[in-house]
This record gives C-alpha cells, structure tokens and sequence, in this order.
C-alpha cells in the first residue's frame, strides 16, 4: 500500500508540474501582448555604480527624474560630482555623491556605512560600473586582467554583501546587473571582459534561487540582469559593425530609459535592443559552425586597441 501511494503521490506531483509549466508558458506568452504596468520608483533609494559616466550617469538622471533619491558613487570624483549638479540643477535635489572605488572591498562597505548613515537603506542597487581591455589575452598585462575582474565582476560581490542583508531584513528591494550582449556569446579581443559579463548572469541567477530557496518562495527581492549590445560610450574604443544601418549602436540616454523600464517591470533578464535576447539564445544551440559562418558575416566585433 506504501508503495502505490507513494506512486499516486509521485503522480500527483508530476501532473502539477506539467500544469504550473504550461501556466507560465500561457502567463509569459500573455505579457507579451498585454502591457505591463510599471511599478513606480519615486521614494525609492537607489544607488547607481559608474555614476560619473555614460550609461551610469544617464541612469542616475533618470531615476532622479522618476522621483528617486538617488546615490552616485564612481572612482572619479570630479565627473560623479558633475552627475549629481546635473541632477540638482534639474530640481532634483534628492541625490548625493560618493567617491567609492567598488573594486576595493573595505571601501565599499566604509562607504555603504556612511551611505546608511547620512541618506538610509539602500532599496534599488544598479552594479553598473564596468571597464573594458579590447586586445588579445596575450597581449593584456596581468594588472589589465585583474582590474576588469575586479571591477566587473568581484565589486558585485562586495555590494550585495553591504546593501542585500538591509533588503532582505525587510524583504524588499531590487538589485540589477549590467551585464553584456558578450555575455551569451564570446567575441575576439573579449576574453576578459566576455567572462566577466558572463559571470555577472550567472551570479545574479544563483543568488535569486539562494533566495528564493532559503525564504521558501516567500522572498519578494527582485534581481534584474540587462545584457547590452553596443551602447555609445567609449567602452569600445574600435566597434567594427558591418551593417551599420541595421545593428547601430545606442545612445546611453536610450539606453539607460529601456534599463529602467525593464527595472520597473520586474524583468529578470533582458538585452538592449530586447530582440537580440532570443537570438542569441537560439545561436547557443545552433552548431559551431554554423555561428562562426554569420559571426563572419556580420562582422561585429571591436578590433583591438593600440
């Protein structure tokens, strides 16, 4: 008798599965026609990493213009201040700046203490800060290699240990990730950089399961990792794009506006444009060959820099 309930159970169990899988099948099939309705940021504390420059900068701006408070950190002093003037001058007041080099462990969490200190709880930490070395892993120098990892991929571990025990304590907040298009798919001159933005997913993946796991579903902290294509910063010193009209780069206003959008719709993972995330998941499961042919046909990529 044992063993037959066990079997029915196991059934049972089965069954619900398959129903809870067409479920969301069906939902997320739905959100694609139906709008969604973004959540609204104003009150909210965010703190934005590479606050100085390009995309962080523009983030920074528009969460401010959303009705945020807001918190620039960036390495760079002087152009993290000129975001937060930027800001004040459009009336925004709610916004101040840091000098954080996120790299550097012990500072972060000096800096995240003084944070919670002078403005409080972190609710949205964007970890946008991110540097680029486009040559051959041969030709990069070892202190070229350790500081992208550095600071594309180890300061995201030093954030989210100074800002996620506020959230989960409270059980809110959201926590998003500026990965890379390369991310999905590796490119030449990438060999640093393509890992780092891949290791990006994946942490961000692990630490929403762990969780999700640990609160036993009852968690409603929200992890948001945006995979870019080629956005207008002067991260990539050379792109090379063979069809220019078709594959443009975006600039990092455009680009920062669809961040906070998918930010605002809960969205776990995107890319900018949101078109390039289907195929490139499809490229992953096509043949290598096959990849390299239209790799080599579309010719993108960023040759190296001098």
């Amino acid at each position: 008798m044992t063993k037959i309930y066990d079997g029915l159970l196991l059934l049972g169990e089965i069954l619900f599965l398959i129903f809870k899988v067409f479920y969301f099948i069906s939902e997320s099939i739905c959100t694609m026609f139906i709008p969604v309705t973004r959540k609204s940021v104003a009150g909210e504390i965010v703190l934005v990493t590479g606050a100085g420059h390009g995309i962080g900068k523009e983030l920074a701006i528009g969460y401010a213009t959303l009705g945020a408070t807001v918190i620039c950190w960036d390495i760079n002093e002087e152009t993290n201040e000129q975001t937060m003037n930027e800001i004040k001058q459009m009336g925004k007041h709610s916004v101040y700046a840091y000098r954080c080099n996120v790299a550097d462990r012990e500072e972060v969490f000096e800096i995240a203490e003084k944070v919670r200190r002078e403005v409080g709880d972190v609710t949205i930490l964007v970890n946008n800060a991110g540097i680029a070395y486009a040559k051959k892993l041969l030709d990069q120098s070892a202190d070229e290699i350790a500081r992208v990892i550095d600071v594309n991929m180890t300061s995201h571990y030093w954030t989210l240990r100074a800002f996620l025990p506020s959230m989960i304590e409270k059980n809110r907040g959201h926590v998003v990730a500026i990965s890379s298009a390369v991310a999905l798919i590796g490119a030449t001159h990438g060999t640093v950089y393509c890992a780092t933005k891949s290791a990006i997913k994946a942490l961000m993946e692990a630490i929403s399961d762990e969780l999700r796991t640990y609160s036993k579903k009852k968690s409603l902290i929200k992890f948001t990792t945006i995979c870019p294509a080629l956005i207008l910063t002067g991260i990539v010193k050379k792109p090379r794009i063979r069809f220019a009209c078709i594959m443009k780069g975006i600039a990092p206003q455009k680009a920062a506006a669809l961040m906070i959008d998918a930010q605002r719709q809960n969205l776990k993972e995107t890319t900018i444009p949101s078109y390039w995330l289907p195929i490139l998941y499809v490229a992953r499961i096509l043949p290598n060959k096959v990849v390299s042919c239209i790799w080599d046909f579309l010719d993108v990529g960023a040759d190296a820099e001098d």
